[in-house]
């Protein structure tokens, strides 16, 4: 009963996408040659019937794109904009295949690019928009407890707790979690009923009307999916993998394809593509805008600094950075100019007596780190993420602390989310390591723009700032 309704489902919404197809092609005649234009050469529009043509090769062309892109397969865990995609992308051969028609089949028939362009606009917009409206109101029904699909998890632990989680909060994809099959232990933390244990799958599966299996095995269970797969035999339900990535993902775990191969991505930096390229314009943008804005007072510090005490107004200190790479970062100088000769590189301490006296006050407002808005517009360092350190400090770090760099997997900032919630200088380790790690999982412009508000706001004054 239930595949018949997936295929009644499916044939019907493929006649509303060919009729929705088939009325963009009218619109986008009527569009060029009665509504929007350009001007015609011929004052007399070409006859409707030479487009009626092409419905019948457009109807096939599309109907077989839609089916290529899988269009027509249950997105209950999908979403929105993956759909969308798919949509541009099968119109988009669809257009292609058109031209080709009619260039090779219809050479007597001259017709018009820009109502192929109309056409090719409004068919991914219209069947986009239809095809969201459906998917809402079918999340409208799922979330009333209609069009529900009976689901159990097989497995425990990380993927069975997280995918159980998961679809706790999306009532919405309309699937009634029966309970977990498995380890009663494990099972229990995933807050969903136990059903029994793996030997009881079979039982289970004849006993309950089970329409989607979710095998969420632990890397110790691993073994037994054979048998798990064994034991669902040739029932017809949907089976989901959930591979056990949760305690080996570090950073921005995923799942990408590659030739039709399916890669689980372990680690990977949220900064790539157009994410990199967003961050770099508001670095570019903010620090410009910041070092126009502090240049008298850049001036008469580096005045001060010179006046205060012999030795260099800036200084050029070896930081590690993006990927582990060494920089130059800037600083104005607040120690004397000999102060790691006799003690080698160590760590500031609250009353550090090889600073100057000017520099105690530039260090507890922070405004030693303004040189370093040429390190943010040069490329080496960023407006915000993890404060870069010195490689020899950074060498004892990784030792004590594993995970330690990969803090290095974006630039490093002149502020950071450790910074602003008051994890800096002399501070613990492992909590900056953790605000670090925080920051990059979870990166996105908006969050460096509340980081910098929040470092507007707050201050640049520190307790640990010495």
């Amino acid at each position: 009963m239930l595949r018949a309704h997936s295929r009644l489902f499916e044939q019907l919404t493929l006649v509303a996408d060919l009729v929705l197809i088939g009325a963009c092609w009218l619109a986008a005649y009527g569009l060029r040659f009665y509504v929007l234009g350009p001007p015609l050469v011929n004052p007399q529009p070409p006859p409707l019937r030479d487009y009626l043509l092409q419905l019948v090769p457009i109807l096939v062309v599309w109907g077989v794109a839609f089916r290529w892109f899988d269009l027509y397969r249950p997105r209950r865990l999908g979403s929105h904009f993956s759909e969308w995609v798919d949509v541009a992308k099968a119109s988009t051969l669809g257009v292609l295949v058109l031209v080709a028609i009619m260039t090779f089949v219809f050479r007597r028939t001259e017709y018009s690019r820009v109502v192929m362009i109309y056409f090719w606009v409004l068919s991914t917009v219209a069947v986009s928009l239809w095809r969201a409206t459906f998917r809402e109101a079918l999340r409208v029904a799922r979330r009333a407890g209609r069009n529900q699909r009976r689901a159990i998890v097989v497995g425990g632990g990380g993927p069975a707790t997280e995918i159980a989680a998961a679809l706790r909060r999306r009532p919405d994809a309309g699937v009634a979690l029966l309970g977990v099959v498995g380890d009663k232990t494990r099972a229990g933390e995933t807050g969903a009923p136990w059903l029994g244990g793996f030997e009881d799958l079979r039982a289970l599966l004849d006993r309950h009307q089970v329409e989607l299996v979710f095998v969420a095995l632990t890397h110790d269970e691993y073994g037994r999916l054979p048998g798990v797969l064994a034991d669902i035999g040739d029932d017809p339900v949907t089976i989901h993998l959930v591979p056990d990535v949760f305690s080996l993902g570090t950073l921005g775990g995923g799942v990408e394809e590659f030739e039709g191969v399916p890669i689980v991505y372990l680690r990977e930096s949220p900064l790539h593509g157009w994410n990199l390229v967003l961050k770099r314009v508001l670095d570019l943008a903010a620090g410009a805008a910041a070092l126009v804005l502090t240049a008298p007072l850049l001036a008469v510090l580096a005045v001060a600094v010179k006046l205060s005490s012999p030795g260099p107004v800036l200084l050029r200190q070896e930081r590690m950075g993006l990927d582990g790479h060494r920089f130059g970062m800037l600083k104005f100088r607040t120690m004397r100019a000999d102060a790691e000769v006799a003690t080698g590189p160590v760590w500031a301490s609250a009353e550090d007596p090889r600073r100057t006296r000017l520099g105690a006050v530039l260090r507890a407002w922070s405004l030693d780190e303004l040189p370093q808005l040429f390190n943010v517009l040069r490329g080496d360092m960023s407006l915000v993420g993890p404060r870069p350190e010195r490689p020899v400090f950074v060498e004892d770090f990784r030792r004590r602390l594993p995970g330690y760099m990969l803090r290095h997997k974006v630039k490093a900032g002149m502020t950071g989310w450790a910074q602003i919630n008051g994890w800096r200088g002399n501070s613990s380790l492992e909590k900056r390591l953790e605000y670090d790690l925080y920051y990059i999982e979870r990166w996105s412009l908006a969050f460096d723009l509340k980081i910098l508000a929040q470092t507007l706001w707050r201050g640049f004054v520190d307790k640990n700032a010495y």
